[in-house]
């Protein structure tokens, strides 16, 4: 998949591919791009919760915000 800088809203008629990991495979915050989004399938514990969460370069955060735990 290419990377690509832009500004302003995102819109895709085609949809979006996000790649889906479980917590533990969820790659170190620091060792990808600021703004690089993940799919987690599992809280953690094994549940089957899903999130979407956007590296800050300092954390994992939650779409709305929230530390991922």
């Amino acid at each position: 998949m290419a990377k690509t800088t832009f500004s302003g809203p995102v819109r895709s008629d085609s949809g979006f591919q996000i790649p889906v990991v479980t917590t533990a495979n969820l790659p170190a915050f620091g060792d990808v791009a600021v703004g690089t989004v993940y799919m987690v399938s599992d809280n953690g514990s094994g549940d089957d919760e899903y999130c979407i969460v956007i590296s800050t370069g300092a954390a994992w955060v939650t779409a709305v915000g929230a530390a991922l735990s």
